[in-house]
C-alpha cells in the first residue's frame, strides 16, 4: 500500500526542541489523516538540526465513501428553520429530504448525505501545509516577507506518495515560496549537494550516504558508545549526563567523538565546578580515573564533520575555550575563598526574595528562627542549625553561583569546610535545598534535616499568609514541591514531626493532607485506605504514612477482609435503624441485656481490644492497634451469623445496636473504614 514520506528542511533547530517537535509533527498529520477516513499501519517521525521527518505507512490509495444521515427541523417547522437546514445540509430543495416519524415528536426532515471518497494525494496536499502553518512552535520566526512562521527559515519540503515498486508522486503544496519536491539535501559541509528521493528506506539511506544520521537515538548511542570507549581506552570511565547527551545529539547530523585535555593544575578547584564549566561552554562530556574515582584531566567533545586533520583543530579550539572558562572559574573559586562567607550576609539585603516577603536577608532571619525551633524535634542541635540557617544563603552573592547558579549549596559547603565550620553546618548548607525531585537525595544529618525543612516551611507559610497558593496546574513558586520536599524528609528520615507547632493554617495544613494523598498513592497505596486515616487535624505525617502501610496489611489478609465486611454490615444496619428511630447509638452497654452468648463474647472482645487498641496508639504502635482489631473477625463472625439483631423486645435490640456502636466507635480509632471500599 502507499506510503507518505514528508521532510521539512530547515536552518537549525534547537536541540532542546527537536523531539517534541517529531513527536508533535506525527500528532498533527496523522490525527488529520483519521478526520479525513484514512487509515495506517504506523507512523514513526525523526528529527536532525536541519529536518524533521515523518513516514506514514499502508495508506489507503483513497478516502472511504461515506454515508450521513442528518437530522432536520420537524415538518411543520418555520420557513427559516427549514431554510437553514437546506443550507447546513448542502441541499438545493426540500424534495431532497426524507420524512421521517416519531410518535412522540412527529413528523421531519432528514437529509441523507452521501459524500464518495477523495484521492489520498488530493487530501494530502490540504492537510500537510496545515500542519506546517499550524505548528506549536513556542517561539516561531518569520522569514523573508513572508507570513508563515517557523522556528527557523524553512528551506525546503520533501514530499512524496506511493506505492512500494513504483516511483512515487510529489504532493504538491507551497508554503510561502517553498515548493515540495522529491529532494533533500546532505550534511552542510561535507554533503550539501541536492539527494532525489523516493520512498523512508532509500531516503534514510541516502541521508547516511550524504553523512546524515536521522535517527535522534541512535546518535544518542554513537556518541556514548564512541565516548566510552575511547575513555577505556584511556584507563578512564565516562561520567554519565543523560542531559547533556541529548543536546549533543540535537547538534549533530554526523557525530565524531574525540578527546581533549586540561592543565592538570585546574583539578584544584572542585570537581562540580570544573563540570559545570565544561558542560555548560562547551557542552562536553567529562572523565573519571577508573582506578581512583578521581575527575581526569580531560574530556570528551562531539564534532559535526570528519574533519582533514583528523580533528586536530577542533581539538585544540576547544581546549583553547575550556583553558580560558577553567581560568574564569579558578579566579571565581579564589576570591569567594578569600571572603568569609558571614561578610557576604549584609548583600543579602540587596537581593528581593519576593516583593511581600521581603529580602533574602529578611528571608534567612526567618529560617534561623525556624531551624531553631524544628531542631530539639529532630534531635539536632540548637546552635549548629541556628549557624547553619544563618550561612545557608550565604553563597548566593558569590562569584561562582552568580556564574553557575545550579551551584548554589554546593559552593557554600566548600567554602564552609575551607573557612573552619564544623562539617554537619557545612553539609546543611548544601543539603537545605533537597530534595530538588523525585530523584534527588534527602537531607539525613539532623541539622541538615532542620535547616532544609525551616528552608521549605518558611516558604510555605509565606506564600500561604499572602495568600499566592498554587492554582490548577499554575505553582509558579514551587510549592507543591516543597511541600512533597517536607513530606520526603519526614517520612524517609522515620520522624515524628507534629506539623501542627509548625504550621496554623488549617487550609495549608490541608495542602498537605492533599500532596501526601498524592505521594501515598504514586508509591502504590490504595486511595481509599489514605482517606481513611486522614483526618482533618492530623499532623503527623509519618503516622499517617504508618497507618496507611498498616491498613493496607491488614486488609490484604482474610481476617482483615472478613473483619471489613463485618464492620459494613453493621454500620449499614445501624444507619438504617437509627433513621428509623431518630436517635443515634452511643455504645452505651447494658451487660445485663446481653441474652446470647455471641453477643457477650463479642462485646467482651470489644473491650478488650478498645482498651489494648487505645493504649498501642498512645504508645505510636499503629501496626500493633490495627493487630487487636484483627481479632475481633470471629466474634464479629459469630455474632453475624447467631444473633438477630432487630429483636421484638426493644431493649434487647436498643442493647445490640449499642454493641454495633461500640464495635463502630473501636474501629474508628484506628481509621474511618467506612471510607475504605470493599
Amino acid at each position: 500500500m502507499p506510503e507518505l514520506l514528508l521532510e521539512l528542511f530547515s536552518e537549525e533547530i534547537p536541540a532542546r526542541l527537536q523531539r517534541r517537535a517529531a513527536a508533535d509533527l506525527k500528532k498533527a498529520v496523522t490525527n488529520a489523516l483519521i478526520e479525513n477516513g484514512l487509515v495506517y499501519e504506523s507512523a514513526g517521525a525523526f528529527a536532525t538540526p536541519r529536518r524533521l521527518a515523518l513516514t506514514v505507512t499502508s495508506l489507503p490509495a483513497a478516502s472511504p465513501d461515506t454515508k450521513e444521515e442528518r437530522k432536520g427541523p420537524k415538518t411543520d417547522a418555520p420557513q427559516q428553520a427549514i431554510d437553514g437546514f437546506l443550507r447546513a445540509a448542502g441541499l438545493s430543495g426540500i424534495d431532497q429530504a426524507k420524512v421521517q416519524s416519531d410518535p412522540k415528536k412527529g413528523d421531519f426532515y432528514v437529509a441523507v448525505i452521501e459524500r464518495k471518497g477523495a484521492p489520498t494525494l488530493d487530501i494530502l496536499k490540504d492537510i500537510l501545509p496545515a500542519a506546517v502553518k499550524s505548528f506549536p512552535w513556542g517561539k516561531p520566526m518569520r522569514w523573508g516577507s513572508g507570513r508563515t512562521e517557523w522556528v527557523r527559515p524553512l528551506r525546503a519540503v520533501t514530499a512524496t506518495f506511493g506505492p512500494d515498486g513504483e516511483d512515487p508522486e510529489i504532493v504538491p503544496f507551497t508554503i510561502e515560496d517553498v515548493a515540495s519536491s522529491n529532494v533533500t539535501f546532505g550534511h552542510r559541509f561535507m554533503a550539501p549537494e541536492a539527494i532525489k528521493v523516493r520512498r523512508f528506506d532509500d531516503y534514510v539511506q541516502a541521508l547516511e550516504k550524504a553523512k546524515v544520521v536521522l535517527d535522534i537515538d541512535r546518535r544518542k548511542d554513537i556518541i556514548r558508545s564512541d565516548a566510552e570507549q575511547l575513555a577505556f581506552a584511556q584507563g578512564l570511565d565516562l561520567i554519565a549526563d543523560e542531559g547533556l547527551l541529548e543536546e549533543v545529539a540535537g547538534l549533530v547530523e554526523w557525530p565524531v567523538v574525540m578527546m581533549g585535555s586540561f592543565d592538570a593544575a585546574f583539578l584544584e578547584v572542585p570537581e562540580e565546578v570544573i563540570i559545570a564549566t565544561i558542560r555548560a561552554n562547551q557542552k562536553c562530556f567529562c572523565l573519571r580515573d577508573a582506578a581512583t574515582g578521581k575527575l581526569a584531566n580531560k574530556f570528551i567533545l562531539t564534532a559535526n564533520l570528519i574533519a582533514e586533520d583528523g580533528g586536530a583543530a577542533i581539538v585544540a579550539g576547544n581546549e583553547r575555550v575550556i583553558h580560558a572558562r577553567l581560568s574564569d572559574a579558578k579566579f571565581f573559586y579564589e576570591t569567594d575563598l578569600a571572603t568569609p562567607l558571614s561578610d557576604n550576609l549584609p548583600k543579602l539585603e540587596d537581593v528581593v526574595f519576593h516583593a511581600r516577603l521581603g529580602t533574602q536577608y529578611e528571608r534567612v532571619g526567618r529560617i534561623e528562627t525556624l531551624a531553631a525551633k524544628i531542631a530539639p524535634l529532630v534531635g539536632a542541635d540548637v546552635d549548629d542549625a541556628r549557624r547553619a540557617a544563618r550561612l545557608a544563603k550565604a553563597d548566593l552573592p558569590s562569584g561562582m553561583v552568580g556564574e553557575f547558579p545550579e551551584l548554589q549549596g554546593l559552593m557554600g559547603r566548600y567554602y564552609a569546610l575551607a573557612q573552619g565550620e564544623k562539617p554537619e553546618v557545612a553539609t546543611a548548607i548544601e543539603d537545605h535545598y533537597k530534595p530538588l525531585g523525585p530523584s534527588d537525595r534527602v537531607p539525613s544529618g539532623a541539622v541538615s534535616i532542620a535547616v532544609a525543612l525551616a528552608d521549605k516551611l518558611d516558604i510555605l507559610t509565606g506564600f500561604w499568609a499572602i495568600d499566592e497558593k498554587p492554582t490548577g496546574s499554575k505553582d509558579p513558586y514551587a510549592l507543591r514541591r516543597a511541600s512533597l520536599g517536607v513530606i520526603r524528609i519526614v517520612a524517609d528520615n522515620g520522624l515524628h514531626l507534629p506539623l501542627g507547632q509548625l504550621v496554623t493554617d488549617g487550609d495549608l495544613l490541608s495542602f498537605f493532607h492533599d500532596r501526601l494523598k498524592v505521594s501515598l498513592r504514586d508509591a502504590g497505596a490504595r486511595h481509599d485506605l489514605v482517606d481513611a486515616v486522614i483526618s482533618a487535624d492530623s499532623d503527623d505525617i509519618l503516622e499517617i504514612v504508618n497507618r496507611v502501610n498498616a491498613l493496607g496489611s491488614l486488609l490484604e489478609a482474610e481476617d482483615g477482609k472478613a473483619l471489613l465486611a463485618g464492620y459494613k454490615r453493621a454500620v449499614n444496619i445501624l444507619v438504617a435503624e437509627e433513621k428509623k428511630d431518630g436517635k443515634t447509638y452511643t455504645g452505651d452497654l447494658d451487660a445485663a441485656a446481653l441474652a446470647l452468648s455471641e453477643e457477650t463474647v463479642l462485646s467482651a472482645a470489644i473491650d478488650l481490644a478498645r482498651t489494648d487498641v487505645a493504649a498501642r496508639l498512645e504508645a505510636d504502635d499503629y501496626a500493633g492497634a490495627i493487630a487487636s482489631l484483627a481479632t475481633l473477625r470471629g466474634p464479629v463472625d459469630a455474632f453475624f451469623e447467631t444473633v438477630l439483631v432487630n429483636d421484638p423486645d426493644p431493649a434487647i435490640r436498643a442493647n445490640r445496636l449499642n454493641l454495633l456502636a461500640r464495635l463502630r466507635d473501636t474501629m474508628h480509632l484506628v481509621a474511618d473504614f467506612g471510607k475504605v471500599a470493599g
